[in-house]
């Protein structure tokens, strides 16, 4: 159940402790990091950082990751970096002599696996803020934003002010800027869980992405709740995943580092799940009951939430009411709650933000407020043209998993309407989807248009010509690789057309950056546009 308020005492200092190397030392040998100091050991480090850019005096400096360059050292030292860690060369950890002819008398920390020893030092090096916070984490292919934002809309009623991590949005209470990834590096984790403490916040919302898990981004931090959505293909690529097993034994991982597991007992490959979920002090499942019904047997798991009796709503909402079960298998309160944005399957998204609300010790009042109110940008986000011929629902689905649920809650709630899809894929990871969006999109789809989406450092002719060469047969299709000016074409061509029509711009949501090779240039996003040209 959920942790005691907690006193002041319990919580961490907001002035950053000041540790020598010699003390960093101490903390990675003790979780058998090989380790030796270049240097001075009794130099005094401050903070941490990852990105160059972004140092302050007295900072610890990790060289790592898959863009770095013996110059960011080099820039890290000039902005007052007081020492730096690095993976050393070989059984004797030498320093790597790019980075010592970059700086050869900075002392350095020299150790023999760089990724886990910066999330080891991490917590020490930010003064333990964990001890001090209610930390809740999500996982899943598809939810993970829109259920961090529901759950952060209902704390906000309850008087609560969170702080979130996600692929949306990052906001500690002193950074608060777009995300570039889901799970930020150990570094950066850190330094928001400090800042949240340090903005007077006792509530950290974050998603927690398959990557965060497999590569130790999240290592060492405890979970008061572990959030376990669902399953489905993602992120298989050559720099990501190798497969499903090891994608899906990734998100598992969740369980070992968490009080209270929550598992949507609908998911696929349940029995498993649920198997790994046992690891926690406590599991809660929950549920939703479609109207529909679920022809496997996953229904046959016990669960102690549910939802049922959903309805739409005039406003385009939606209605249901929740179940809680009490430990006798009776249902002890039943609350109707209503949903302040469209999407069927968004029942199952904040059936999942009332569960963990709930175990946090919210009530419903707020629970109500929070969820009437609830915008979560990018995700369903509807822009209609003055007569309501043509509707635009922008969202960020982007996954096998996601395109299919949104497919087919279109179809269900539009039958009646002609559907546009616009999408594109990323570069350089996530392979499957460039076959499996066609597929899943053609099946619903009247009309695709392929355009940009996050290219990187392939090129959009080549990422759009393989989703074109994917396409169902018969499916009409055109590639335009401007994304803004595919936008802007596709809803002035349904605007003259004589059908109603729904588009769905989907992938990119409300984001404003492209990340094109190393940069993350500006862009107008797709709400923006459609609302410029649907609303004038």
């Amino acid at each position: 159940m959920p942790k005691d308020s907690l006193a002041p005492s319990d919580k961490c200092s907001t002035a950053l402790p000041l540790l020598t190397l010699e003390q960093l030392v101490l903390a990675l040998e003790a979780q058998d990091i090989s380790v030796r100091i270049v240097g001075d050991p009794s130099r005094v480090v401050s903070g941490m950082a990852i990105d160059s850019r972004i140092v302050e005096p007295g900072n610890l400096f990790v060289c790592k990751g898959a863009a770095f360059r013996p110059a960011f050292l080099g820039g890290a030292i000039e902005d007052g970096a007081a020492a730096y860690m690095c993976e050393g060369v070989g059984a004797e950890l030498g320093v790597p002599s790019e980075l010592l002819a970059v700086s050869p008398l900075t002392p350095a920390l020299v150790v023999s696996d760089v990724r886990r020893a910066m999330a080891i030092v991490a917590p020490t090096v930010y003064g333990n803020p964990e001890k001090g916070l209610h930390i809740v984490g999500i996982t899943g292919t598809k939810g993970k934003s829109t259920v961090a934002y529901m759950l952060r809309s209902i704390f906000s009623a309850a008087g609560i002010d969170a702080s979130i991590l996600g692929s949306i949005e990052t906001d500690d209470g002193f950074v608060h800027e777009e995300s570039h990834n889901t799970t930020p590096e150990a570094p950066d984790l850190w330094r928001h869980l400090y800042n949240t403490t340090r903005a007077g916040r006792d509530h950290m919302v974050m998603e927690v992405s398959s990557q965060g898990l497999k590569y130790d981004r999240v290592l060492g931090l405890p979970l008061e709740i572990g959030c376990f959505l669902n399953i489905g293909r993602d992120h298989i690529s050559g720099v990501e995943h190798p497969d499903f097993e090891d994608y899906f034994t990734s998100k598992l991982r969740i369980f070992d580092q968490c009080s209270i597991a929550v598992v949507n007992a609908r998911t696929e490959h349940v029995d498993r799940v649920l198997a790994a979920a046992a690891h926690a002090d406590q599991v809660v499942t929950f549920a939703v009951e479609h109207a529909q019904g679920q022809p496997d047997d996953r229904r046959t798991v016990e669960v102690q939430f549910s939802a049922t009796d959903i309805a739409q709503l005039p406003t385009g909402g939606l209605a249901f009411t929740v179940r809680e079960r009490a430990s006798s298998g009776q249902t002890a309160c039943a609350e109707r709650v209503e949903l302040g944005m469209p999407g069927l399957f968004n029942v199952d998204n904040a059936l999942a933000a009332v569960v963990m609300a709930r175990l946090l010790g919210v009530d419903y009042d707020s629970i109500r407020a929070g969820l009437a109110q609830i915008r979560v940008p990018g995700r369903m986000e509807l822009v209609s043209s003055a007569d309501g011929k043509v509707l635009a629902i922008v969202d960020y689905a982007h996954n096998e998993l996601s395109f299919e649920t949104l497919f087919k809650s279109v179809k269900a709630e539009y039958p009646d309407r002609r559907v546009v899809a616009l999408f594109g894929a990323p570069g350089g990871k996530a392979q499957e989807r460039r076959e499996a969006l066609p597929r899943v999109a053609g099946a619903y789809a009247d009309h695709i248009v392929y355009t940009e989406d996050d290219p990187a450092h392939e090129r959009v002719e080549d990422i759009c010509a393989e989703l074109a060469s994917n396409t169902p047969a018969g499916v009409s299709h055109e590639v335009i690789l401007d994304r803004e000016q595919a936008v802007r074409q596709v809803l002035a061509s349904v605007l003259a057309a004589a059908e109603r029509s729904v588009v769905l711009l989907l992938a990119k949501g409300d984001e404003t950056r492209q990340h094109r090779g190393d940069e993350y240039p500006e862009v107008k996003s797709d709400l923006a546009i459609a609302r410029e040209v649907l609303e004038g």
